[in-house]
């Protein structure tokens, strides 16, 4: 039977059987640059322009559980003790000059609380002199405290207490100054300190991402690439995030750690691409940019196989991150959907504006180019260097001896692990001199760190009823207790509508270890109330149930990362043996990662040399981010590397050669595409926020880590010892394959 001929073939008849959705993808936008290229500028001038609004829509952290008792307990307070609001914050009234018995300085409290009184979302403010003098008058009598209570959400009374700040700086003057301190004025100020080091961090890393690009693609134009695309994929999830910011709450953590996570993966996707296609121009002989068709063709090329590793890589990073949703933490959940916007924007710009470059450029990608011997292999010849190959091979010489001692290397930086602690470290220090800050510090030089944030003890009757005389008993016994006990400075009681508050000041901080201990304890003692109910309320005890809904979170989201990992990998590599060995290796080098940041960040060790005072614990939620961040970004160059040894493997059929040729193929890449990811996570080293610090430390150490130890070293040894059984998956079609090649194999891989 013979075919009917096609009455109108195809523009490009010789691309169609050779390309793939996603290469087929790479050479329609390789057709259209000058569209594809002035649709991105006008979304860039667009999205660009929400940048500083997307800033003033930020909120705080919210570190709130729903449905938890410091949840019900901050309901309780706001209901039937509403003169204080939601929360309660300290103004701060300090002068060098005067005391609080001058009549200086009492005219600038009434004008100072009249001020506060004015604001729009302050439920009421008391001086020094309408509660307890005793405890807001300061032994020397130079500074005095006002308690300002104020209502509405946790981000809500973030805006409030910008508000109120200004009013108290409008109202005092140079010889009595007015502050504002408490949870929510310090968040605001973190808000504003995080943004600064954002543009520290930016300002530092790209310029070393930038001349690692040159190093690594050979050529000045060819560098300015990913970084242009990264902006681009940057500034369309900055606009995304701007008009969810109507409908959902971000706070500055998330854009931080959005903005960290886009731009290292955007630079690597973008170099990945951008050396792939001077590989595929070199290898089609390309030297004029009048060769279109040949050009959009090396397009297509580079989208049908390193475009769809990135793509790949890229859908791990986002799964990996959809895990921290399992937790149920409105923060976690804010972070999810921040870095997989960010990465949705990276990878639109990847496969829209980058392949209108390219085909725009041709060999003009090239201009500014190194001299010859410092350029990629790629570029000058078909044939790569050989050195990572004669690499490749000495490590597949010795395989047990470079397994073991990487593997023994990876097992002792991750056994500080063992010891790791949890905490929630507000970042106090990092203030500095502004009003927040200088407020914060005079009330914990003269009235102790703990009344800035108190813990709150509500008592009602059973179902929220008015409490019954027992209950009263049971109330007054456990205040008594409480009062009587070391780590607590004082305790202030209330009663309204048969409810009863104390408000209790602990002497320390309320985000140090002996805060939350002294937390769990009065929980301890309240549950013990027969005639009464009583809640444990006020940060400290929001700070515990967030530790404890992230420990019984911490397992699923480890079970759902690996679960997820191995299905999506072993269809990508059409091997289980390499998806299993992949996840082995990755949580080797995660874990490698968090134990030298716990014996940094948590010991202490270097931290002079890092600029940082360790508070003798890390952030309760790191090592979860941490984990779900890591094990999406390594995947990257784990699939960009095996991809291309399948490449090889479907070729030769030669494990050993497989090994050799991917690895040489792809260790330059990697190695600048890792020295890029530390440069802009080690930047946010210059960071005064710790969490920032952390996070910045932990991601370059894991990215290090991976590319040196495991892809270098650990991914050849294991694969020479697996032999032809990497690439084994159990259906009938593959073991016939296997069979029928089982000889020649037996035969290729014994070197």
């Amino acid at each position: 039977m013979t075919r009917p001929a096609l009455a109108d073939p195809p523009r490009f008849p010789d691309s169609a059987p050779r390309f793939g959705v996603v290469g087929r993808w790479g050479e329609f936008m390789a057709r259209h640059p000058r569209i594809v290229i002035g649709v991105w500028l006008v979304l860039i001038v667009a999205c660009g322009a929400a940048y500083p609004a997307l800033h003033a829509r930020l909120g705080a952290p919210d570190y709130s559980v729903p449905g938890s008792a410091s949840a019900t307990a901050e309901d309780r307070v706001a209901q039937y003790f509403s003169r204080l609001g939601a929360e309660q914050d300290l103004i701060v009234l300090h002068s060098d000059r005067y005391t609080v018995d001058d009549p200086r300085f009492r005219a600038a409290i009434e004008r100072v609380l009249g001020a506060a009184r004015g604001v729009p979302g302050v439920a009421g403010a008391i001086g020094p002199f309408e509660g307890d003098a005793g405890q807001q008058i300061s032994a020397d009598r130079h500074t005095a405290l006002g308690i300002a209570g104020i209502d509405g959400g946790m981000s809500d009374r973030i805006d409030v207490a910008a508000r109120l700040q200004t009013a108290l700086t409008a109202a005092s003057d140079a010889e009595v100054r007015a502050g504002l301190t408490g949870y929510s004025p310090v968040e605001g100020e973190l808000i504003r300190t995080e943004t600064a080091d954002i543009t520290r961090g930016e300002a530092i890393g790209l310029p070393i991402a930038a001349v690692v690009l040159v190093l690594a693609l050979g050529a000045a134009v060819a560098a300015t690439l990913p970084i242009s695309v990264t902006a681009a994929g940057i500034a369309l999830a900055v606009g995304v995030l701007f008009g969810l910011a109507g409908l959902l709450t971000f706070d500055s953590f998330v854009l931080s750690v959005a903005t960290m996570i886009g731009t290292g993966t955007a630079i690597d996707y973008a170099m990945f691409l951008v050396s792939r296609f001077n590989e595929e121009l070199t290898r089609r002989g390309v030297r004029d940019r009048k060769a279109r068709r040949e050009i959009r063709a090396a397009v297509g090329a580079t989208f049908d196989t390193t475009g769809r590793t990135i793509l790949a890589s890229g859908l791990i990073v986002m799964i990996s991150l959809c895990s921290l949703t399992v937790v149920g933490l409105p923060m976690l959940d804010g972070v999810a959907l921040g870095v997989v916007t960010a990465v949705t924007g990276t990878l639109t710009a990847a496969f829209t504006l980058l392949p209108a470059l390219l085909s725009a450029l041709g060999p003009a990608v090239n201009r500014g180019a190194l001299p010859a011997r410092l350029r990629p292999a790629e570029a000058r010849s078909t044939a790569a260097s050989s050195t990572w190959a004669r690499w490749a091979h000495l490590v597949m010489g010795r395989p047990v001896v470079f397994g073991a001692l990487a593997m023994a290397l990876l097992v002792v930086a991750a056994l500080p692990i063992a010891g790791i602690r949890y905490g929630i470290d507000m970042g106090l220090n990092s203030l500095g001199d502004r009003p927040t800050g200088q407020a914060t510090r005079l009330v914990q030089n003269d009235f102790g760190p703990g009344l800035l944030s108190p813990i709150q003890v509500v008592a009602a009757g059973p179902g929220d009823t008015a409490l019954s005389a027992d209950g009263r008993t049971e109330v007054l016994r456990l205040v008594t207790d409480l009062a009587r006990d070391p780590r607590v400075a004082t305790v202030l009681p209330q009663q309204a509508d048969g409810r009863y508050l104390a408000t209790i000041v602990p002497r320390d901080a309320f985000d140090s270890t002996t805060v939350a201990t002294l937390t769990a304890d009065i929980r301890s003692r309240a549950s013990t109330a027969e005639s009464a109910e009583v809640l444990v309320g006020g940060t400290p005890a929001m700070f515990t149930d967030v530790s404890q809904l992230i420990s019984r979170g911490f397992p699923w989201v480890i079970a759902l990362v690996l679960t997820a990992s191995l299905v999506f990998l072993t269809v990508t590599f059409r091997s289980i043996v390499l998806a299993l060995e992949a996840i082995l290796l990755n949580l080797l080098a995660t874990g490698a990662a968090l134990g030298i940041t716990v014996t940094v960040f948590q010991r202490g060790v270097g931290q002079a040399v890092l600029g940082f005072h360790s508070a003798g614990f890390l952030q309760v939620f790191l090592p979860m981010l941490v984990f779900a961040v890591l094990f999406g970004l390594s995947m990257d160059y784990e699939v960009f590397l095996i991809r291309r040894m399948k490449e090889s493997w479907e070729r030769t059929h030669d494990n050993a050669t497989a090994v050799a040729e991917g690895l040489q193929r792809t260790a330059r890449p990697i190695t600048a595409a890792a020295a890029i990811m530390v440069a802009v996570f080690a930047s946010f080293l210059s960071a005064d926020v710790m969490e920032l610090k952390e996070i910045g430390f932990a991601l370059a150490v894991a990215v290090a880590i991976d590319a040196v130890i495991v892809r270098l070293i650990l991914v050849p040894a294991c694969m020479r010892l697996l032999g032809r059984w990497n690439w084994w998956l159990p259906t009938p079609r593959r073991q016939r394959n296997m069979a029928s090649s089982a000889t020649t194999m037996d035969s290729t891989t014994s070197r």
